[in-house]
């Protein structure tokens, strides 16, 4: 009974704007985080990260805390897969060719190929961070790159979040908007991921 009374309330708009209330309430560190944990969980959809970061906090500083967040977390894991992992993948290198193969084709990339890469929204950025993490590119080159990336993409998500936004506001023209806007950054990340053979 408590269980239907929950979905009862989760299908109403109030009990929305009470939980972004609330979440609006904690500050800028919970909404950093979340889009940080992204870069460790791949399972977390960084567009609905971004979409409750701009619900809660507006396009503003919904777009901010989601930039630092997950440049952040992106930061983060590379370091940890460079400093603890490039001995196991140098064993791993030596003995797989395979292995050895892919890892200096990560390495041998241009910034504009890791730039094309990061740009897009479903790209997963745990997998990113692992193969550039382990592989021999340039570590100031992946710290520039990166965040110039995730701003166009946070960008682009928070454009998305404010049609949400936008449409649960009794203006439904704005969710067919934020459909075609997150098609075609579907369509594109599926494009580069097959190019690039992500």
């Amino acid at each position: 009974m408590q269980i239907a009374k929950l979905f009862h309330q989760m299908g109403t708009i109030e009990f929305w704007e009470h939980l972004l209330e609330s979440f609006q309430a904690l500050g800028p560190l919970i909404p950093i985080l979340l889009a940080a944990l992204e870069s460790v969980i791949p399972v977390l959809p960084l567009v609905g990260i971004v979409t409750v970061n701009v619900a809660a906090h507006g396009p503003l500083m919904g777009f901010i805390y989601s930039w630092v967040g997950t440049c952040l977390g992106c930061f983060a894991m590379f370091f940890i897969f460079r400093r603890l992992f490039t001995g196991w993948a140098d064993r791993m290198a030596s003995k797989h060719k395979r292995i050895a193969q892919a890892r200096n084709w990560v390495s041998r990339m241009r910034p504009t190929g890791l730039f094309l890469i990061l740009i897009l929204p479903f790209t997963p950025s745990s997998f990113v961070n692992f193969a550039f993490g382990i592989s021999k590119f340039d570590a100031k080159k992946y710290l520039i790159t990166l965040p110039l990336a995730k701003l166009f993409m946070i960008g682009s998500l928070t454009a998305f979040g404010q049609s949400v936004r936008m449409a649960l506001k009794n203006n439904p023209l704005y969710l067919i908007l934020a459909v075609a806007l997150l098609a075609v950054l579907y369509g594109a990340s599926k494009f580069v991921s097959k190019k690039y053979d992500v």
